[in-house]
């Protein structure tokens, strides 16, 4: 009887440490490299430019990162990723290069826009529309 008490309060002991883990150490941050801060956006982020970017929001974006890119999406409770919120200061800090970067690279459940033919152009007409999600 006593091993299997010392069994269940390792037991136990164990699950309080590794969830305990799980709170102290979240999935690890998306850090594009460093080259892609660098990389300037071409586009200038003009009436076409943004219109081209929504069409491309609400086509392949929208589902999982919402209407207004706060990451409640209709999609979004299924994945397992946690997606930002978008209109945050830590979404809005990163460069237009470092952005261009994780949305043709992707990233777990994120598809790289290559997989979805999505052009170099476009990626750049998504990025200035992601920016109009950032809170005035």
């Amino acid at each position: 009887m006593k091993t299997s008490m010392k069994f269940l309060a390792a037991l136990a002991l164990g699950a309080f440490v590794f969830g305990s883990m799980s709170f102290a150490f979240p999935g690890e941050e998306w850090k594009a490299p460093e080259s892609s801060k660098a990389t300037k956006n071409p586009t200038k982020a003009d009436k076409e430019s943004l219109s081209a970017g929504a069409e491309v929001w609400s086509k392949y974006c929208k589902s999982c990162h919402g209407k207004l890119g706060e990451g409640d999406g209709s999609k979004a409770a299924e994945l397992k990723t946690e997606l930002i919120d978008f209109t945050q200061k830590k979404f809005q800090s990163q460069t237009d290069g470092e952005l261009f970067y994780k949305v043709t690279k992707g990233k777990d459940e994120m598809p790289a826009s290559k997989k979805k033919n999505i052009e170099d152009e476009d990626v750049w007409n998504l990025v200035n529309f992601m920016r109009t999600f950032a809170k005035k």
